[in-house]
């Protein structure tokens, strides 16, 4: 029979060698990257603080999200995307007041509005606790337009795919990759987690945002954790046959996937188990999320789980919602409003429901997506795009501020490459920096977790929105 210690190793070595190739077959630089984690420290917190990433899969559509409001940019806006614009009368109860004019990169000065949609965020925004982040993207290095016209510098791989940027956006890699950065910071905090295994939570399904190198995502539904079937009731009407199961699916066995496939058995047996109960002492949220608001439900399970962070051991959480619908080529006008409305009714439900638990300081959402989409209209529409604006809220929030530089509202003008697709000139890895480093990770990890994040300068990798 085979040292139990020896098969744990093999087993361990054989998930690592699996990872790093798998990564190296995308992009080598990853697998050097990967294997540098083993040399970061684990991060320590004495307190409680959680990221939440809403993501809007499809790709949102900047232009009519946040929309120019003064009247030059307003008629720019209007010109390039007449059929698709909301009239300036419209905004008018939805305008943004910073406490900063944004500027854009000729200096010009800015105002913007929500999309009336969007309503609902404008109490949070005026409190200071809601930041807008202008022109955000994937990115390799600062880039100008001339050096994207030219090749002369990398760009993000296989741009405008959605099944890509999406993956850019989660983890720096395109689709193939096997961690991201959500996930490579709980790497780090896992260890200090009293349960590892809330460390990273999904309430959509699966991302690679929160996979790392050794953390793995915890899948949950709005109701809570995903019993084994099996062994939420009875098997056959029978305790004993419900015991068999659970000790057949758990029990070691000498080959190694076997082993390593009733190791994740048990270790989901064991996590319904302590999230279940935890979740029925968890403090009654009276908030009100709207029942059919999906995305509203999935944060409603995290603000569930943020209320018993202390009975599931955790210190820091990464978690992870998202929303589909926003590949808008047509019908932008009729579905694009429906989705956004969704989208604040459930981060102002959220934004409440953590102030009523108190912990409103230590929990930070903020929204991504594939890319933006072009400003110009193609009659009932609008297509795959590059930059996009994007909003951080939470009581730690910096708010009622832009960050960013404000983009040159024209098709081909100076910061976009073509139809109104934006040329970001603020990276995905200054914005995950920001949040990283808030979480409690050293300015040293984050260039590991962040491959891209060395190209930028130090004053310019925290943008400080938290």
């Amino acid at each position: 029979m085979k040292n139990p210690t020896t098969m744990n190793a093999s087993r361990r070595a054989f998930l690592q060698r699996a990872s790093a190739l798998s990564i190296a077959g995308v992009a080598t630089p990853w697998a050097l990257n990967l294997a540098a984690m083993a040399e970061a420290s684990a991060a320590n917190a004495n307190d409680y603080k959680a990221i939440v990433c809403v993501f809007l899969y499809g790709g949102n559509d900047y232009g009519n999200t946040l929309v120019p409001y003064d009247s030059s940019n307003y008629n720019a806006y209007y010109q390039l995307r007449p059929t698709l614009a909301y009239s300036r009368d419209s905004l008018g109860g939805t305008v943004l007041n910073p406490l900063a004019v944004p500027l854009d990169s000729a200096g010009v000065s800015h105002q913007y509005a929500l999309a009336p949609e969007l309503a609902p965020l404008l109490p949070i925004f005026n409190a200071g606790k809601m930041g807008v982040l202008l022109n955000v993207g994937t990115l390799v290095q600062p880039t100008s337009k001339l050096q994207y016209s030219n090749k002369t510098v990398p760009l993000p791989p296989k741009l405008f795919s959605h099944n890509d940027q999406q993956s850019v956006w989660q983890s720096s890699a395109p689709e193939g990759a096997t961690s991201g950065w959500g996930g490579r910071m709980g790497d780090l905090f896992q260890s200090g987690n009293g349960n590892a295994t809330f460390t990273c939570v999904n309430v959509s399904g699966n991302a690679v945002y929160l996979s790392g190198k050794t953390a793995v995502q915890y899948q949950v539904s709005t109701n809570g954790s995903v019993p084994l079937s099996g062994l939420q009731a009875p098997l056959f009407g029978s305790a004993a046959c419900s015991a068999a199961l659970q000790n057949l699916v758990t029990q070691n066995r000498t080959h190694l996937f076997e082993n390593e496939y009733t190791r994740v058995s048990k270790r989901s047996i064991d996590a319904n188990g302590v999230l279940t109960s935890a979740l029925a002492g968890a403090p009654a949220i009276t908030t009100s999320f709207d029942e059919n608001n999906n995305l509203a439900q999935q944060l409603k399970m995290v603000a569930r789980m943020i209320s018993c962070n202390s009975a599931l051991g955790a210190k820091r959480q990464v978690f992870f919602v998202s929303m589909g619908g926003f590949d808008t080529h047509d019908g932008l006008v009729s579905t694009h409003p429906g989705l956004l409305s969704s989208v604040a009714d459930a981060l102002s439900s959220f934004y409440a429901a953590t102030q009523e638990l108190g912990v409103a300081n230590k929990v930070t959402s903020f929204t991504a997506s594939d890319f933006g989409r072009t400003l110009s209209g193609n009659n009932d529409g609008s297509d795959h795009g590059w930059g996009s604006m994007h909003f951080m809220l939470g009581g730690a929030v910096n708010g009622q501020r832009y960050y960013g530089t404000a983009p040159i509202v024209a098709n081909n003008g100076p910061d976009d490459v073509g139809q109104g697709r934006l040329l970001p000139t603020t990276s995905v890895d200054q914005y995950a920096a920001t949040l990283g480093k808030w979480l409690g990770v050293s300015d040293s990890d984050l260039l590991t977790l962040l491959p891209n994040l060395v190209n930028y300068n130090v004053s310019a990798r925290n943008l400080g929105f938290v």
